[in-house]
């Protein structure tokens, strides 16, 4: 119930309420890392299994924003001293709690694609 009190107290508040949209957005803009988290959100991974996860995605751009999600506490990198070296990305608590907005994201996109593919016949 806090949680909720403390929602309506920033959206009443114009500054705060856009300053908490706009840390929202610096983490999480860009093209490629809502792909990368929700292929994230189904366990830890290596750089080509994310890779292969991400139709598109090029190697460069894809550890430029591994290493952003990770400066901004979203995926952590954990090194293995193997043979050849291993390395795997996962979610942190922060990055796993985006859940259900990954959920929300995908079920308003859905719902929007189906009310605009019906609407496409009278364009």
């Amino acid at each position: 119930m806090s949680k909720l009190l403390k929602l309506e107290e920033v959206k009443k508040c114009p500054a705060e309420f856009v300053l908490a949209v706009n840390d929202t957005l610096n983490v999480l803009s860009g093209k490629w890392k809502l792909p990368i988290i929700g292929t994230l959100l189904f366990g830890r991974k290596r750089f080509k299994e994310i890779q292969n996860g991400i139709p598109r995605i090029t190697p460069r751009m894809l550890s430029k924003e591994l290493k952003d999600l990770e400066v901004n506490g979203i995926v952590t990198r954990t090194v293995y001293n193997t043979i050849p070296v291993t390395v795997e990305y996962e979610l942190t608590t922060s990055g796993s709690s985006l859940d259900p907005v990954m959920d929300a994201m995908i079920t308003w996109g859905l719902e929007h694609r189906k009310r605009v593919i019906g609407n496409t016949n009278s364009l």
